[in-house]
């Protein structure tokens, strides 16, 4: 997600690297990076040539206090590169937002109508937004009023079904504002507070889709409409929100496919461009895959930060968290078996796509695009193969076992125990980490984070405050990092450029 943007900016923070001082010229050249990759992402010349004065503006005209408290009260030492970058999250957020992702009620009922061009992804977003409503404790209604698409009604009528959602569609012949009008009705009738309205798109903007949409809108007031555009087209996305806006008052935008979207224009410009906020990013295609859209959030994966806040939000969905605690504390006193690893695996699966968990999660997130999605299956394949004795005394587990399990699981005897020897390091480093005295208790502020004192740390704390298991460094056992010999080639790339640079600015000063 939004590569071609994150590399830009990780070329800027990896120029100011050890710079003692902010001046113009180094400022000028880090903010080349920036505009080179914002507008290979496809963000609208006039956004980038603002954002990037912005940037300048701040990172120059700002106090750098080089020595500051952090959260636990320890001072810490802050660089230029560190100020630089504070000033790119700082003028990302602000173009993105602010956005409030609460929705608008009309007489105790949320209403929202989706309106957008064919193929954007509308009816999935219906779904997805009244599976959203449904977690809330709401009681949605869908409404088919895409009376021209061929299957759309049965398309939202099986999406209906498989979250326990009523669908209300029209007579055969029936006009779109006709069978919303209905469908408000009902929804007072039988108790339902909120309603979608899933709208026809077309493959163009044209006259009557927008009287369409003027139509219902008369028809039913929904207390929200919001617009519903697909990343991947970049800036003609943004162009078609901001003819929508001309026409109808747009309340959001639901920004769909940005999981696919390498370059992220939409999410940069759509704001800035129409004035019209992003409330929601739809991610993946199962109905549980939806975002509010969070600037901070996303600012921070952009400069590869990871996204904690986004990333506990999706751990709390779907952890019980007393089993969380309960399990946090085992973990961290080194007492987990391959059945817990094949218990986190899943619940890491049932985040969403592995690079997406990636992407969030601090110093992780440079990581997310060697992650392949396969390395999970493969993991738990090899454990599904294992006895129930092997999992539980991973230590048993000899050649001829390996040679088995390998058997049963399609890989290799070296995979199986490569697979027991990363687990059993794991299993030896959070036993260390959470024992009284070990590394998290010697972390400056972490003793009180977890609970205790000096030296001192209460394990289950890790997880009941903070929702910390996301990033659980079990994740070890699934993927892997760049190879020694990777890093090496790319710090060798890096220098020969810096070389480069530094023979075209000596010839350049010989000319002058």
């Amino acid at each position: 997600m939004l590569e071609t943007v994150s590399q830009g900016f990780q070329s800027a923070t990896e120029r100011l690297r050890g710079v003692r001082e902010l001046h113009e010229s180094n400022i000028d050249e880090a903010l080349a990076n920036v505009r080179a990759s914002l507008l290979e992402a496809d963000v609208d010349f006039t956004v980038v040539k603002g954002f990037l004065a912005r940037v300048k503006e701040r990172a120059l005209g700002e106090k750098v206090e080089t020595r500051v408290r952090d959260a636990s009260g320890q001072m810490v030492k802050i660089t230029p590169g560190q100020h630089f970058v504070k000033a790119c999250e700082n003028e990302l957020v602000e173009l993105m937002g602010p956005v409030d992702t609460s929705l608008a009620r009309d007489a105790g009922a949320t209403s929202i109508m989706l309106a957008g061009l064919q193929g954007v992804g509308k009816t999935t977003v219906a779904a997805k937004l009244a599976r959203h409503l449904q977690k809330q404790g709401r009681r949605p209604l869908l409404v088919a009023a895409d009376v021209y698409r061929p299957a759309a009604v049965q398309q939202l009528i099986t999406l209906g079904e498989s979250i326990d959602v009523p669908v209300h569609s029209g007579a055969e012949g029936e006009s779109p504002p006709s069978i919303c009008q209905e469908a408000f009705k009902r929804a007072r009738r039988e108790g339902l507070d909120a309603i979608i309205y899933d709208t026809a798109g077309r493959l163009a903007l044209d006259d009557n889709l927008m009287t369409e949409l003027e139509e219902i809108i008369a028809s039913v007031a929904p207390a929200n409409t919001l617009l519903v555009c697909d990343s991947l087209m970049g800036r003609d996305s943004v162009n078609v929100a901001q003819a929508f806006s001309e026409r109808i008052k747009l309340d959001g935008v639901v920004l769909t496919k940005l999981d696919g979207d390498a370059r992220g224009g939409a999410a940069l410009a759509i704001k800035a461009v129409t004035g019209v906020p992003i409330k929601f990013l739809g991610t993946g295609e199962t109905v549980d895959r939806l975002e509010e859209f969070r600037p901070e959030g996303l600012a921070s994966r952009i400069l590869g930060m990871g996204d904690v806040v986004g990333l506990v939000k999706d751990f709390e969905g779907i952890v019980d968290e007393k089993q969380a605690e309960a399990d946090a504390e085992r973990i961290l006193k080194g007492q987990f078996t391959l059945d817990d690893l094949l218990t986190q695996l899943r619940t890491i699966q049932k985040m969403g796509p592995l690079r997406e968990v990636f992407a969030k999660m601090p110093m992780f997130g440079s990581m997310a695009d060697q992650v392949e999605e396969g390395d999970l299956s493969k993991v738990e394949s090899m454990i599904h193969s294992m006895t129930r004795q092997e999992r539980g005394s991973p230590n048993i587990i000899n050649k001829s076992r390996a040679q088995r399990i390998a058997g049963g699981s399609g890989r290799k005897p070296k995979d199986v125990l490569d697979l027991v020897e990363r687990f059993k390091q794991m299993r030896e480093m959070m036993g260390s980490l959470g024992k009284p005295g070990g590394l998290l208790s010697r972390i400056p502020g972490m003793g009180q984070m977890m609970g205790g004192g000096a030296g001192e740390m209460d394990p289950s704390a890790l997880l009941a405050g903070g929702g910390m298991p996301g990033m659980n460094p079990m994740l070890g056992g699934a993927v892997q990092p760049r190879s020694q010999k990777a890093n090496q080639q790319r710090k060798n790339k890096r220098q020969q450029a810096r070389k480069s640079r530094q023979k075209s600015r000596s010839k350049k000063k010989k000319k002058k």
